[in-house]
C-alpha cells in the first residue's frame, strides 16, 4: 500500500514575466516526514511554498496538497498552517488578542493547546506583539498556525533572522509540534544545520528546478565521497568534484575504493554546486569570442 502524499507536483511551472522561478518541477512527498526544502537565496523555496498553501497560482502544471488543489476551500484551508518568513504578526495586538483571533478565524481551534503553548515559551498573554523580540514572535506565529490542528504545517525561513538561540528554541517547538499533531511538515531554509536537526526528508531546490529528493537515510546511504578523478569513475553518476574529491551517486553498489560517507551538508551543497556549474556554463561559452 502506497502511502498517501501531502504535496504532489507534475511539470510546475510559475513564471513572473520573462523570469522562470519554477520551471518544470517533479515533485511527490508523502505524509509523516519533515521536509527540508533548501537551496540558494533566489533559488523558487518561497514560491513552491506560496503554491503549496494557495497564495499565488502555478503558470502551468498540477500541483496537489493533500490531495486537493491548493486553498480549494475554507475546509481545505484549515487543514494548512504558513508560518511566512518574517513571521508576520499584528503590532498592537497582544498575545491573547492573537489567539482569540485565531479561535475565530479556524473552526477547528485548540484554544487548550494555544494557551498552554504560550505559557511554556513564556508569553505574557497581555504583551503587545509589537514590543516582542524576534524568537518571542516566531513562537507565536507558530503557535497560531499549530492551534488549528493542521495536517500540514509550512514554514518559510521563519528562523532566518533568529540568534542562535532562538532559533534552537524554535527548531524544538516544531518537532514538539509535529510530534504532537501527527503532523507533515515542510520547512524552508538556507541554514543547512537548521534541516540536520529536525528534517528527516531533503528537497534540493536550485536554478528553479529540483535537484534531488528524498528520506535524508535513503540519499545518505546513496552517496558517498571517493578519492580521484571523475574520469576514473565507471558506473557512477557524478555529482561533484573537487580537490581531488568526488561526491557520486552510487545507487545500489559502492564503487571499490576509498568510498566515504557524505554528510547531509556536502550532499546538498554537492547538488547545489552542480546546478549553479550548468547554469555558469553557457554563459562563459558565450563570452569565448569566436
Amino acid at each position: 500500500m502506497r502511502t498517501p502524499l501531502v504535496l504532489h507536483a507534475e511539470r510546475l511551472t510559475k513564471r513572473y514575466g520573462r523570469r522562470a522561478a519554477l520551471t518544470d518541477c517533479e515533485l511527490a512527498i508523502p505524509r509523516g516526514h519533515i521536509v527540508g526544502l533548501v537551496g540558494p537565496n533566489g533559488a523558487g523555496k518561497s514560491t513552491l511554498l506560496q503554491l503549496a498553501s494557495g497564495l499565488i497560482r502555478p503558470t502551468s502544471g498540477t500541483l496537489s496538497v493533500l490531495g486537493s488543489r491548493p486553498a480549494a476551500n475554507a475546509t481545505h484551508l484549515a487543514r494548512v498552517g504558513f508560518v511566512a518568513q518574517d513571521t508576520p504578526v499584528y503590532a498592537s495586538f497582544s498575545v491573547a488578542d492573537h489567539l482569540k483571533m485565531g479561535a475565530w478565524l479556524n473552526p477547528s481551534w485548540d484554544p487548550a493547546l494555544a494557551k498552554r503553548r504560550i505559557a511554556e515559551v513564556g508569553l505574557d498573554p497581555e504583551q503587545k506583539a509589537g514590543r516582542l523580540s524576534g524568537g518571542q514572535r516566531a513562537q507565536l506565529a507558530l503557535t497560531i498556525a499549530a492551534a488549528k490542528r493542521p495536517e500540514l504545517l509550512i514554514f518559510d525561513e521563519p528562523a532566518a533572522a533568529l540568534d542562535p538561540l532562538a532559533r534552537k528554541g524554535f527548531m524544538r517547538s516544531v518537532l514538539e509540534f509535529v510530534g504532537e499533531l501527527g503532523a507533515t511538515a515542510i520547512l524552508s531554509s538556507h541554514l543547512l544545520s537548521d534541516v540536520e536537526q529536525v528534517c528527516d526528508y531533503l528537497v534540493v531546490l536550485c536554478d528553479s528546478r529540483i535537484q534531488v529528493a528524498g528520506p535524508v537515510r535513503k540519499l545518505l546511504a546513496s552517496h558517498r565521497r571517493i578519492a580521484g578523478h571523475p574520469a576514473t569513475m565507471a558506473g557512477v553518476e557524478v555529482i561533484w568534484a573537487e580537490h581531488g574529491s568526488v561526491l557520486v551517486r552510487v545507487g545500489a553498489a559502492v564503487p571499490v575504493g576509498n568510498a566515504e560517507p557524505v554528510t547531509l551538508e556536502e550532499l546538498a551543497l554537492a547538488y547545489m554546486s552542480r546546478a549553479a556549474r550548468t547554469v555558469a556554463a553557457p554563459r562563459a561559452t558565450a563570452a569565448v569570442p569566436r
